[in-house]
């Protein structure tokens, strides 16, 4: 029996690897749940886990550069629409993110992948060039943040580190900063705090859209397998993709089960609102994973990634994935 270790968040969708309903043949799996914030750098600065969940953003940054310690599988353990996070100071002049041209804008990180689906939705969508933008990076609003991969930008262009004890969501409200890229609503807004604007209140309606046009739903996170473990058991890499399939299917019909029983078991008032909106706007298979389904919206992310300045060359799509999992 193969021992390895195992790091993901706590989705819905491998929560059946982690607590042993789905077994990968072969194999005995030490699980451990920890945040986005810690794994994503064990991930590219020690590759602490064997198997480990990681940011696409910083994987497709480390192949450009040569390398990284792991080979994936195309299962996109996190996605997210990102329309919603585009914020601005109110009485900045910033409409709309078309308004971020010349503007000093904040993010938390320039590399991390929510902030590159942004940026190629402000380049696609809205006309703006990364390089139009004069980018401060930090914590959103609470703690500090750093970049976990060095940058190595034009030398035109600026990412300024904000000062340590600060937060970017301070620097907007006394006038530092003009707007956001946040992965996540800042305290403020929760707060409702009169000076900070959603740019697109409807974002919904207009993430909706966006599906329609692209078929994107963009894919934030997939799942490493250490390179050496791969070499020595390449039969593993498809039984471990089959395994995280299994689990996802199973999230999906709890998810069903829930939403179509008799009473609400989810502490969410308009849940079958959500769900018939998804399944009409996204389709039965809305949480996709494997690679001939998705190469298109990889090839955007590998695409963005050259036009933002972070990945050295051009990677394929292919580049990502072990051969074993490329017919999937």
């Amino acid at each position: 029996m193969l021992e390895l270790t195992l790091g993901t968040w706590d989705h819905d969708r491998v929560m059946a690897i982690h607590d042993g309903r789905v077994a990968v043949p072969g194999v005995s799996l030490k699980c451990e749940v920890h945040p986005t914030s810690k794994l994503f750098p064990w991930a590219v600065q020690d590759a602490r886990f064997d198997i480990t969940e990681m940011s696409v953003s910083s994987y497709i940054l480390q192949l450009s550069r040569g390398g990284s310690d792991y080979t994936a599988i195309p299962a996109f353990v996190s996605r997210a629409f990102r329309h919603s996070g585009f914020f601005a100071r109110a009485g900045s002049g910033i409409e709309s993110p078309a308004d971020f041209a010349g503007r000093r804008i904040g993010v938390p990180e320039y590399q991390m992948t929510a902030a590159l689906w942004m940026r190629g939705i402000l380049a696609d969508e809205f006309g703006v060039g990364c390089d139009q933008i004069h980018w401060s990076t930090g914590a959103l609003d609470e703690g500090v943040r750093r970049e976990r991969l060095e940058l190595a930008l034009p030398p035109d262009m600026v990412v300024e580190p904000i000062a340590e004890g600060d937060t970017l969501q301070d620097l907007l409200l006394r006038g530092e900063i003009d707007g956001l890229l946040a992965p996540k609503p800042p305290k403020a807004f929760l707060d409702e705090h009169p000076n900070l604007v959603r740019l697109i209140p409807d974002f919904e309606l207009a993430e909706q859209a966006y599906h329609r046009k692209t078929g994107f739903f963009p894919i934030m996170h997939l799942i490493g397998i250490r390179n050496t473990i791969a070499d020595e058991h390449p039969d593993l890499v498809r039984a471990l993709y089959d395994g995280f399939v299994h689990a996802r299917d199973i999230a999906m019909e709890r998810l069903r089960a829930v939403w179509l029983g008799n009473a609400n078991r989810l502490s969410l008032p308009w849940l079958n609102a959500s769900m018939e909106r998804t399944l009409a706007t996204l389709g039965p298979d809305y949480w996709s994973y494997g690679f001939a389904a998705n190469r298109a919206e990889i090839d955007a992310i590998c695409r963005y990634s050259v036009q933002q300045h972070l990945a050295a060359a051009r990677v394929t799509p292919e580049a990502l994935f072990h051969p074993s999992v490329l017919g999937t």
